[in-house]
């Protein structure tokens, strides 16, 4: 059983959020770490540019400035995005960042992209697991000593939520990588509710869909990258089956392995503004819960484990997506994104040995 930190978002004049985000890691087994003379990467997601809802860099500082106390080099990263936006490559993902209000005065630390320039400098791990034998990881993250993953908990329109082991998996897979871990998740379009706007076609990074009587995709082009499931304002892309879910799911979760192979690391997770699906995209949707707190761990199953179950015991924020839905109290992840089987990457995960779901929430 794992021990998991918790902090709620309750303060006072003399006791504000930063400084009970200080408390709980100095509370937490993460004081334990010797961070002395190493390289921590602070691995995160800055957001696309015109969502509001990913972590603030404030508390950033608050963890690079420990780690900077205890002797370490703390860079916070993230690797560049294969679909089209402002993070496909280092320059642009840098400008977003700065523009949402990251930089080394703000953090603390320096901004380094993980897999370089163009996003092709990766190392190539060795897992020999079920979908991959080598997975390929970006190169700034694979010569830290240290992974510390600060994590925005929210759902997500391809893997059901988004925490820990996506923002690891996912995030710190190279562009080649992604490519690997999304090429089995091509949508599909309900014909009946395409209107033939022609949103899906303008943001396909690929080239891979063309707007006729109805929208087409071009299998051949498309690398499922899902992007065309979260601009369509009908709703009517999805993924072909929830097999393809946890494919999607299990390959993440075998790029965690990779990344967490042989390194000490460290998992937060931030569950406010859980917005119902990414922070990819240029906007957020109205949160599905109140802000619930942020808790910490040395396991990232666990961590991912207890926010789920967290999310899905609060009440729900009317007006939200989930307002109205049947269903919503039972498994709000799976009410939203009803086709996705978000527990085959905590299971698979487990196991791995990555971690385990059984934890004790300390308060």
């Amino acid at each position: 059983m794992s021990k998991i930190y918790f902090t709620n978002m309750r303060t006072t004049y003399d006791n504000n959020m930063l400084d009970k985000f200080k408390k709980l890691l100095i509370k937490s087994d993460f004081n334990s770490i010797n961070f002395n003379n190493k390289f921590v990467a602070l691995k995160i997601h800055f957001g696309e540019y015109g969502n509001l809802a990913f972590i603030k860099p404030n508390y950033v500082k608050v963890i690079s400035d420990l780690i900077k106390e205890k002797g370490g080099y703390p860079f916070v990263t993230d690797c560049s995005t294969l679909y089209s936006g402002t993070r496909s490559n280092a320059i642009s993902h840098i400008n977003t960042a700065e523009l949402n209000g990251f930089n080394s005065t703000t953090t603390g630390c320096p901004i380094i992209i993980g897999d370089g320039l163009k996003g092709n400098d990766y190392k190539e791990i060795e897992v020999n697991l079920k979908h991959c034998s080598t997975v390929k990881i970006g190169n700034a993250i694979t010569e830290a000593d240290i992974i510390i993953s600060l994590n925005h908990f929210k759902g997500h329109e391809q893997a059901g939520f988004g925490g820990a082991l996506k923002n690891l998996g996912m995030g710190c897979g190279s562009k080649l990588g992604k490519l690997e871990m999304h090429s089995g998740s091509k949508p599909i379009i309900d014909k009946d509710t395409c209107i033939t706007c022609g949103l899906c076609a303008e943001n396909c990074n690929q080239k891979a869909i063309n707007i006729e009587d109805k929208a087409i995709i071009d299998y051949n082009k498309c690398v499922g990258c899902g992007e065309c499931i979260v601009v369509c304002p009908q709703k009517a892309i999805s993924q072909k089956e929830m097999s393809q879910s946890t494919i999607l799911n299990e390959k993440i979760v075998e790029y965690v392995y990779g990344v967490l192979k042989d390194k000490q690391h460290y998992h937060i997770n931030f569950i406010m503004n859980v917005s119902p699906n990414c922070d990819c995209w240029s906007n957020n949707d109205l949160a599905i819960v109140p802000d619930i707190g942020i808790i910490a761990s040395s396991d990232p199953v666990s961590i991912d484990k207890a926010s789920s179950d967290l999310v899905n015991k609060a009440d729900i924020v009317k007006g939200s997506i989930l307002d109205g839905l049947e269903n919503k109290f039972e498994d709000k992840f799976s009410c939203i994104h009803s086709n996705i089987d978000w527990k085959s990457g905590l299971e698979y995960a487990e196991k791995l040995n990555i971690g385990t779901m059984d934890y004790d929430l300390i308060d």
